[in-house]
């Protein structure tokens, strides 16, 4: 990507903050002064200001080996403690921590003092299982209390929690298990989802009884009960959640521990090879946490209600669901099941019912309920909402737009984070009390991180150039390595910019394509995978689905580069019509729109040489497109594995109605 990407995205409008909003914004110009002077003493700052040590650190960053960062080394806090029982003490253990609302409707309001009391509980409960500092425990749950509580009791113990989304396949499960050589599994009989029960303790049981080796280091397996179904035991090595925590006792002392102890692994999928655990230590990822949620939400956890979407199988909601919020002694909202069941309208139900104020979800979620249509959001009260945010994937401006406009009621600020699990926490921002918003754009890097767009050579590319986004300087919520493969670590994210004979100017390369704009702002381009060469022009999927989705017509999109014998690769899209629409455009007439379209926001290089109709894309259960089978589908393969996706039988539908 060393040359200037050909097809720019071209956004004129501004959303400025207004001044009522300005003046009580939580985030202030003086965050990017005292930054610029002294980034270091910035982020001691922070650390001091938003968490309590028990032993105060007096050394804030060791680089002395890169890419090995130790931040707050010598400091020693509990993490749990941050996040429970200080807000207690502080007088505020009658503020509600979670409202927490189930598929069917049943529902839950917990106070931070109960909160605290629960986690001492299962705290108590595994350490009588035998749990120490260093432990792995995996963690595999629906989106309900036990979740967050099994994630902080662990925590409280020093041990590290392995979190794997409800939504994975045994053999994901057993690969996460066997790696990490985890003691204990917290799951469910089940949980719910679309308005029926799906099973996860049989999952467990299939993990463990085909782990490679033939013996397991899992000693034991804890089982909340959530959807009242049938499920296998295994006597000596199941418990009941209700037998073994409910009993504990409800006091425990949180015994602080190193800042640099690990807090949890989390592992990503790549394109090949096994998944990585990328790991996390404790002081330097909860300061940054705490920092970014409080700034780039404007949160004021004394009226606030924050609504982050993600599940907790996910780094958004390792940190903004459980993380961040509870060390802000913030209220939220969690909500167990999809965003349609039992009626389409359901997430605006929740907003009315708790008055939610900050809600942050992804682009996916966005552009679906664009293809539904305003009229579900517009039966409800969104009045209460004031901060709109944007997690997971660049999001299309006009999807910027509806999400302001429609979810918004045209008067909140939206912030499009970047970020990655590898990050731990949002690094590039608006803040919403002092950034003019540019729909589409990431805009612009925290106060105390430092990025850049470079080519392939490490040499910068300007403004109005792209190239590849990395990380310049360490941050404190930074991966601190890949669980047992330091060689992994440094050659997938540092070897690239590693420059010879100046080991501290080693930077992190992102894997993301990103270009900068006439003002300096930052737009990602998506993965560097997703950028594809047309006979020799460099152009992003990013841009071409945003071409597509401002066409009125158009819900969503999605577009791969597949192989050609003259260009090298050409562009196809996945269209999903608006549901009016879909009835009165043939996919022929749509297609010749379409392809007029790109071709006159982008250029004739960027029209695609197909583009198919479709009524779904082949999505994750985190709202991720999975492009690669997309791509299989386009060059005529067979279609890849689809394990991970929502509905697996997405691309059946696909490919037989293309066939």
């Amino acid at each position: 990507m060393s040359e200037t990407i050909d097809s720019l995205l071209h956004e004129e409008r501004r959303f400025p903050p207004s001044s009522d909003f300005t003046a009580t914004s939580v985030a202030t110009p003086a965050l990017y002064e005292d930054a610029g002077k002294d980034r270091l003493a910035f982020w001691a700052d922070q650390a001091r200001e938003l968490l309590e040590w028990s032993t105060p650190f007096t050394e804030t960053l060791d680089w002395n080996n890169p890419p090995f960062a130790r931040w707050f080394a010598d400091g020693r806090l509990n993490v749990a403690y941050n996040c429970l029982d200080r807000h207690v003490l502080a007088g505020n253990g009658d503020r509600v921590a979670i409202h927490w609302e189930g598929e069917p409707g049943d529902s839950r309001s917990i106070t931070y003092a109960e909160l605290t009391r629960e986690v001492m509980k299962a705290a108590n409960a595994l350490e009588a299982l035998g749990i120490r500092r260093g432990d792995r425990v995996a963690i595999y749950l629906p989106m309900i209390p036990e979740a967050v509580i099994a994630m902080l009791a662990v925590a409280r113990l020093g041990a590290i929690h392995s979190v794997v989304f409800g939504g994975f396949s045994a053999e994901s499960l057993r690969s996460r298990i066997e790696d990490a050589d985890a003691k204990l599994v917290i799951t469910a009989d089940g949980g719910w989802r679309k308005g029926k029960v799906f099973p996860l303790k049989n999952a467990v049981d299939s993990a463990i009884a085909s782990q490679t080796d033939g013996t397991s280091t899992v000693e034991h397996v804890l089982v909340v009960r959530r959807g009242e179904n049938d499920v296998d035991w295994t006597e000596g090595r199941d418990l009941w959640w209700h037998d073994v925590v409910d009993s504990a006792p409800d006091e425990h002392e949180a015994e602080p521990f190193e800042a640099e102890n690990p807090l949890f692994i989390l592992y990503t999928s790549g394109t090949t090879g096994k998944p990585k655990g990328i790991l996390h230590t404790s002081g330097g990822y909860l300061t940054q946490c705490a920092y970014t949620h409080k700034n780039v939400f404007d949160l004021h956890p004394e009226t606030d209600v924050f609504w982050c979407t993600a599940d907790v199988g996910w780094v958004t909601g390792h940190s903004y669901v459980v993380y961040g919020p509870l060390a802000n002694g913030a209220t939220q909202l969690i909500y167990e099941g999809t965003p349609d069941t039992p009626h389409p309208g359901r997430w605006w139900e929740l907003i009315e019912k708790y008055g939610v104020t900050i809600l942050y979800t992804a682009p996916t979620a966005i552009r679906a309920f664009m293809k539904t249509g305003r009229e579900y959001p517009q039966k409800f009260d969104l009045s209460s909402l004031r901060v709109l945010g944007s997690v997971g994937e660049p999001i299309n401006p006009e999807a910027w737009i509806w999400y302001r406009d429609i979810i918004g009621g045209g008067r909140t600020p939206v912030v499009d984070t970047w970020w990655q699990t590898e990050t731990g926490a949002i690094m590039v921002s608006a803040l919403p009390g002092i950034t003019s918003a540019k729909p589409g754009s990431a805009q612009v890097p925290l106060p105390g991180i430092s990025v850049d767009v470079l080519d392939e050579s490490g040499n910068r590319v300007g403004n109005g150039n792209g190239g590849l986004l990395v990380v310049t300087e360490p941050w404190p919520s930074m991966l601190r390595g890949i669980w047992g493969d330091p060689e992994r670590f440094i050659e997938t994210y540092w070897e690239k910019f590693d420059f010879e004979g100046s080991p501290n100017r080693r930077m992190y390369l992102a894997g993301d394509g990103a270009r900068l704009d006439s003002d300096g702002d930052v737009w990602i381009l998506g993965r560097v995978d997703d950028v594809m060469n047309v006979s020799g022009h460099r152009l992003s999927t990013m841009e071409i689905e945003s071409a597509l989705v401002s066409h009125p017509i158009v819900a969503e999109a999605a577009v791969v580069g597949a192989s050609d014998d003259t260009t090298g690769q050409a562009v196809v899209a996945f269209v999903i019509l608006r549901a009016k629409q879909a009835e009165a455009q043939t996919a022929a007439e749509a297609e010749a729109l379409l392809k007029a379209q790109v071709a006159e926001q982008i250029g004739a290089i960027a029209r695609p040489r197909r583009i198919f109709i479709v009524t779904e894309l082949p999505k994750t259960r985190s709202g991720k497109i999975m492009r690669r089978l997309l791509r299989d589908v386009a060059e005529g393969r067979e279609v890849g594995d689809t394990t991970t996706l929502a509905d697996t039988q997405v691309m059946n539908v696909i490919t037989d109605k293309l066939r």
